[in-house]
């Protein structure tokens, strides 16, 4: 894979300063939105395999082209591994995989974290590899901890792990399950074989790969200071 991805530039070098601002708001208020059709329909199929062959789940949400589904497949072979990502173009490059507990959606990530949550289903590992990170400051609430799904997100609980090639994002996704009673580790990734494509792009490309991790109870998810 050719080495020549740009690093992330941003006009924000620190946590946005309204980061907390945003968090508090999203987390003490109540987020409606009717899931859209397409989400409905792509949320139907994943019940139907689970009405077949009930297991825990593994979600590999904004999972691009799923190279990291099949991954997170072989790593999790007692859970079904759900990749969901909105581009039809992506998901057309999902690579052929033989393991049988894994299933691509084509939908908003947004709407099946709500519909799981209406289902009173849980997440046992949630995974956010490279999700676009908006670097630029006044789109904040468009990364995953600046918008009101979030609470959704934190919600279905479980292991979950983000990854991306901006550190200020990682913290900032950090410093907003803090504010939800979570605290975990953020921690360079280690070496070896990249989970997603862009992962293995931005490597050989020198860039610096952040992850942070942390561990969350569906149940409990509230507001801390």
């Amino acid at each position: 894979m050719q080495a020549n991805s740009r690093k992330v530039s941003s006009n924000q070098s620190h946590p946005h300063p309204r980061l907390t601002e945003v968090v508090r708001r999203h987390l003490t208020t109540t987020f409606r939105k009717p899931a859209a059709p397409h989400n409905l329909a792509a949320f139907s199929r994943l019940m139907e395999r689970l009405d077949a062959a009930p297991l825990p789940l593994v979600l590999d949400s904004f999972c691009g082209t799923g190279h990291s589904t099949a991954t997170l497949a072989q790593r999790h072979p007692g859970h079904l591994v759900v990749g969901i990502d909105k581009s039809s173009e992506r998901l057309g490059k999902h690579p052929a995989s033989s393991a049988d507990n894994c299933m691509l959606l084509q939908a908003d990530c947004e709407d099946i974290w709500q519909l799981l949550l209406q289902e009173g289903l849980t997440v046992d590992y949630h995974y956010l590899l490279y999700p676009n990170p908006w670097p630029k400051a006044r789109h904040l609430q468009r990364r995953i901890h600046g918008h009101a799904s979030f609470a959704w997100l934190l919600r279905l609980g479980g292991h979950i792990e983000l990854r991306s090639n901006w550190q200020v994002y990682v913290e900032e996704f950090g410093l907003s399950t803090q504010l939800a009673g979570y605290r975990g580790r953020v921690a360079r990734v280690p070496e070896g074989p990249g989970l997603t494509l862009f992962e293995q792009k931005y490597r050989n490309s020198g860039h610096e790969l952040w992850a942070f991790t942390t561990n969350v109870c569906r149940d409990e998810v509230g507001i801390i200071g």
